[in-house]
């Protein structure tokens, strides 16, 4: 049974990475990294293009000649791009993944190996979000992406996590703010989940819950010191999101880490593609669900808000560039985006409390 596991049955599996690797120059320690877990052989890297693209070029600089690698830029982060990556490894017969970058390359590294059925490392630029250490992906799978995609159930942790800080520390400055929005959101996802314990009685791990929600402590104890350029602070961030993969893994599912907060911001990300408009970063968005979450929930939106604000990630929708009424709309989406029993509930938000609840916190004005 799985440590701290209530209402479960039967044997449980916990994927999580078996080698992780952050600080000073890490990267140069990526093949014999590689070589002690045994994959070796032939490799695609997954990047993005610009920095990213610059850090796989390092990156392949360093295992040419040590085994056969091959580039692919995913610039869109979308189903395309991972339909491209399957198509190369297949070409040459990859043994094994490298996801080079933040968010969207790690994603499409990960919905790739899935479908391939190989294992993957992950090398982040970015402290954007949790996905450096887990098998979720930051984004909703469309009935029709999962169709053109085929098979990616069963997706894993990566087997290696190798955190360059000196890499990490380049990124621009909204990137540590997601990912510290990303963290503060642990609060309220994990009380989403044992609501959904106590009310429809799902599975539930302490265990793993705790580990989420230190995570999260770790980087609200840390809030003022959460700035790019400074080593220390981006080795704090790093080890908190680890650690919220890590709970991910335990959990057997995105549960500890991602609640209504997640599904606000999901559903923003919906909005804008079906309105032709830009998302903020995932981590700002997933911060603004928080503060009112945390609200509707009874815990203390107040402290929440201070503490990002302390870390300098935007509190209102002015500030993160989002029209007040997308996110009056997305809060009434929210509930539908995944099954998934939070304290949304079954119906979710009419329009008048949601515009009343985006009032009440300050996120709208």
């Amino acid at each position: 049974m799985r440590d701290g596991l209530i209402s479960g049955k039967g044997l449980e599996k916990i994927e999580s990475p078996r080698y992780i690797i952050f600080g000073p120059n890490a990267l140069t320690k990526t093949a014999e990294i590689l070589h002690s877990l045994g994959l070796t052989g032939r490799a695609v890297i997954v990047s993005g293009a610009s920095v990213t693209a610059e850090v796989a070029g390092d990156l392949i600089g360093m295992l040419e000649g040590d085994m056969v690698v091959r580039h692919v830029v995913a610039d869109g982060g979308g189903i395309d791009d991972a339909l491209r990556v399957i198509r190369e490894a297949k070409n040459v017969e990859a043994d094994f993944l490298i996801g080079v970058g933040g968010g969207k390359p790690l994603d499409i590294t990960k919905l790739a190996a899935a479908n391939l059925g190989v294992r993957y490392a992950v090398v982040p630029t970015s402290a954007s979000h949790d996905g450096i250490a887990s098998p979720a992906i930051n984004f909703s799978l469309s009935k029709q992406a999962q169709e053109r995609l085929g098979s990616v159930g069963g997706m894993e942790a990566p087997t290696a996590v190798v955190a360059d800080t000196r890499i990490i520390n380049r990124a621009p400055p909204e990137t540590f703010k997601s990912g510290f929005g990303d963290l503060v959101a642990k609060f309220t996802a994990v009380r989403d989940w044992e609501l959904a314990h106590k009310l429809k009685d799902e599975p539930y791990s302490e265990y793993a819950a705790s580990m989420s929600l230190l995570s999260a402590k770790i980087a609200t104890d840390h809030a003022s010191e959460i700035k790019s350029g400074l080593e220390e602070s981006t080795r704090i961030l790093v080890k908190a999101l680890i650690g919220s993969g890590v709970a991910i893994s335990i959990a057997g599912s995105s549960r500890p880490a991602s609640g209504s907060e997640h599904m606000f911001s999901h559903a923003l990300d919906a909005i804008a593609a079906e309105e032709g408009g830009k998302p903020a970063p995932h981590g700002v968005q997933v911060a603004l669900g928080t503060i009112m979450m945390a609200y509707l929930q009874g815990q203390d939106w107040k402290w929440i808000r201070d503490k990002l604000r302390e870390a300098g990630v935007p509190t209102t929708a002015e500030e993160a560039g989002l029209r007040p009424d997308l996110v009056v709309k997305a809060l009434t989406l929210a509930h539908r985006i995944r099954n998934r029993y939070t304290i949304l509930g079954v119906t979710g938000l009419t329009p008048t409390a949601a515009e009343k609840l985006a009032r009440a916190t300050g996120v709208i004005r």
